[in-house]
């Protein structure tokens, strides 16, 4: 391989852009990358599903509960707190006009993947 090809190659693999539409039901969104001048496909949104979260709530923050053993319902309102370890989210996605960190994979027109938003 090349060696301009190769720099081609893996200046593309790592991009930042806003992301400019979501699909929720199918975890995928699209990102708009200026540097590049283009509108990425549906790409889409890894999960975390073993996520500790740390929990910065606004006044309203409150718990729904889903579960057998309490039988659900709400929570009261919490000061700001961790979640224990084996808490998961059911998954996340980027709003429109978020900064996203996204990869792709190092093949002629390769899927990518939206990895987070950067703040």
């Amino acid at each position: 391989m090349e060696t301009e090809e190769f720099k081609r190659i893996l200046s593309g693999l790592v991009r930042t852009g806003k992301v400019m539409d979501i699909d929720v039901e199918k975890r995928k969104a699209r990102v708009r990358f200026d540097s590049e001048n283009f509108t990425s496909g549906w790409l889409y949104v890894i999960q975390h599903h073993a996520a500790n979260m740390y929990i910065e709530p606004d006044a309203e923050h409150t718990h729904t509960i889903h579960d057998t053993y309490s039988g659900g319902g709400i929570a009261e309102k919490y000061e700001a707190h961790d979640h224990l370890p084996g808490s998961h989210l059911t998954w996340w996605m980027p709003k429109v006009n978020d900064t996203v960190l996204c990869i792709y994979l190092p093949i002629f027109d390769g899927d990518g993947f939206i990895l987070g938003q950067i703040k």
